[in-house]
């Protein structure tokens, strides 16, 4: 038998002897298709909730993320348009708002800084941040740490928000670390205890950035509500390739 013939011959008895190659063309098309659907419905639903701990898969880690995904779980399970649906997608929306907020500010603190461009690709954390990639690490979370105690960027009911971590280790490696926190300082002052105005302290004239989110669309509450049951990345490929 001629060489070529025969290492063709090989070649087709190992393709045959793959599962995933064996079925018809279209089978494979349409899972192909149907994982990039999941794909884009998970990260669609990473930037509508912006978990606080992004590379907590099981949003279990953290009081309010385990929260928000509880009233998630419970929406999926009733009738879309219901009393009971409406009412928990009020509450999702509450939840989401406050995330929103928080995201709003620090935009507008890159925006001052010159990266209004850059904005959103900065504050962009999906789920597959980890830990282990941060390149300046301590010197993130001591940065955190000063916006927290020395600003109003943060929800104070709230602990802080991991995501944000993996931002200042961004902000650091373009060594702006130090600017983003002056400039924090100026247009979100820490907030004084609240009490009756004084007559002797005049009102502050500490400059302040003002943002408001923009409404919800509709259905934008909505759309997202089966994230929860959505496999992850791993989980989708293997299913692919059985």
């Amino acid at each position: 038998m001629d060489v070529c013939v025969w290492r063709w011959c090989c070649l087709g008895a190992r393709l045959g002897a793959c599962p995933a190659l064996s079925r018809p063309l279209s089978s494979r098309c349409s899972e192909m298709l149907r994982y990039f659907d999941q794909l884009g419905k998970r990260k669609r639903a990473q930037a509508t909730n912006l978990w606080n701990e992004p590379a907590d898969d099981t949003h279990m880690e953290r009081d309010d993320d385990r929260e928000l995904y509880n009233l998630l779980q419970k929406r999926a399970r009733l009738r879309r348009g219901s009393e009971g649906y409406r009412r928990l997608s009020f509450d999702i929306s509450a939840h989401r708002q406050i995330r929103r907020e928080v995201k709003d500010r620090w935009r507008q603190i890159l925006e001052v800084l010159g990266f209004s461009a850059e904005a959103d690709g900065l504050l962009d954390i999906t789920s597959t941040a980890s830990y282990s990639s941060l390149r300046q690490p301590l010197q993130a979370r001591q940065l955190l740490t000063a916006l927290a105690e020395q600003t109003s960027l943060f929800d104070r009911h709230c602990s802080l928000p991991e995501r944000y971590l993996f931002v200042l280790d961004r902000l650091l490696i373009l060594d702006v670390g130090d600017d983003f926190l002056s400039a924090a300082r100026c247009y979100y002052p820490l907030e004084a205890e609240e009490g009756p105005p004084s007559e002797e302290e005049p009102p502050s004239q500490e400059a302040v950035l003002v943002t408001l989110s923009p409404a919800p669309q509709g259905g934008e509450e909505e759309e997202e509500e089966e994230m929860a049951t959505v496999m992850d990345e791993e989980s989708l490929l293997v299913k692919l390739i059985e």
